[in-house]
């Protein structure tokens, strides 16, 4: 049985080669009429496609149409994503504001390329259209007459024109004699599926990564360790590097090799689109919190001079209780942890532990208990401040939030 499928549809230019596929959701984990489940059903698209099969395996060398909720564009999700290797589809229900003409804006100054889908012309849409590169118009739901309406509506602005539901060849011919750039439709191709198997990944794992990635100093030599350390992550990167979308001029031999060949950048891409496959059904505000009390630690130790990395650790492991649903003496037996790591965050034991009880004080607003070493309570309420700050920024570029 396949954990996962995935529809796709060929898109095609005036001379009918391929310019690009669909990729579409197909299964019934989410509820698509629901924001929260489509922008869900994205997510798990972009794991399974990139992550699991490879962009190359599904869509060859051509460009992949994927669809993109209010939420997925508000949380950037396509920046983690190759801007040469997808469109940006905009749904006909996002709900266009400041911030989404903000975000979509950033995106075409980024390079990529953006479609509104099932495109209605009307004034909310106008100032889309002004960047938009492609307009899907469905000549099914629209008729003839309201197509030539739509198309003469356009002309004034720099965009391809996409067909949608094309049934007949008739309708080709006549779509491509109003101006239509590329079709799509049952007359080409109906959707069809691939299947595949989800290689799951270690959740804990997936977490320190993360912690690790996100380190302004962050060494190959860690993510070295750490990748090389665990069978499936492993796996991922190289899967990752060889099949994606990278030109590999030589096999990769090892992971440091993988590491070096994609540097920082890409390697903190594919562990936030990783990130994304382990936690994706896990409520925002979970790892949110997760990063704030680890983020709050980090700060609490920079203030007395100790070695922060190691007080960020004790933070956001602390929270793998929550995040794995199991015990939090089982998930710690699952890590390499030394003995004060452990005495830390179980006991609140040593400068680490001192200040992981403090900022948990501080979440539970339990003010009397809030005290470390010497600081004053201000600057503890400044951390914190700092720390929310930080933690959303983190999962603006993890695609969570």
């Amino acid at each position: 049985m396949a954990d996962f499928i995935i529809g796709r549809q060929q898109i095609l230019d005036k001379k009918l080669n391929i310019y690009a596929y669909e990729i579409l959701f197909r299964g019934q984990d989410f509820d698509l009429r629901r924001e929260d489940g489509a922008t869900q059903a994205t997510n798990q698209v972009i794991t399974d496609s990139i992550l699991e099969l490879g962009l190359n395996q599904i869509v060859g060398p051509h460009k992949a149409f994927i669809n993109f909720t209010t939420q997925n564009i508000l949380e950037k999700t396509p920046m983690n994503l190759p801007k040469d290797r997808i469109v940006v589809e905009v749904l006909e229900n996002v709900s266009v504001d400041s911030r989404i003409i903000s975000n979509l804006k950033e995106l075409t100054q980024q390079g990529y390329t953006i479609a509104l889908d099932d495109f209605v012309f009307s004034e909310k849409w106008k100032p889309l259209i002004e960047f938009a590169d492609i307009i899907k118009l469905d000549i099914l739901d629209l008729g003839e007459n309201k197509t030539r309406t739509t198309i003469e509506q356009l002309k004034p602005y720099n965009v391809k024109l996409l067909a949608e539901k094309v049934e007949t060849h008739d309708e080709y011919l006549y779509l491509r004699e109003m101006g239509f750039d590329y079709f799509q439709g049952y007359f080409f191709q109906k959707p069809n599926i691939i299947a595949g198997k989800r290689l799951g990944v270690n959740q804990a794992a997936a977490i320190r990564l993360l912690t690790v990635i996100n380190d302004p100093e962050v060494e190959f030599e860690q993510l070295t360790l750490i990748i090389s350390q665990d069978a499936v992550l492993s796996y991922k990167l190289l899967h990752y590097i060889n099949s994606a979308f990278f030109s590999v001029p030589n096999k990769i031999k090892s992971i440091r090799h993988a590491i070096s060949y994609l540097g920082l950048k890409e390697i903190k891409r594919w562990s936030n689109i990783l990130t994304l496959a382990s936690l994706s059904n896990k409520p925002v505000a979970m790892l949110q919190n997760a990063l704030i009390r680890a983020k709050m630690c980090e700060r609490l130790g920079d203030l007395i001079g100790e070695q922060s990395e190691h007080f960020f650790l004790v933070g956001i492991l602390s929270s793998l209780d929550s995040i794995l649903d199991i015990p939090l003496e089982d998930a710690l037996a699952q890590l390499p942890l030394t003995d004060d790591m452990t005495s830390a965050i179980l006991a609140g034991e040593g400068p680490a532990g001192e200040a992981l009880r403090c900022v948990i004080n501080y979440n539970y607003w339990n003010i009397s208990a809030v005290a470390f070493q010497d600081l004053d309570q201000k600057i503890i309420g400044e951390a914190y401040i700092q720390s929310i700050n930080w933690a959303k920024d983190v999962l603006s570029e993890v695609i969570l939030i």
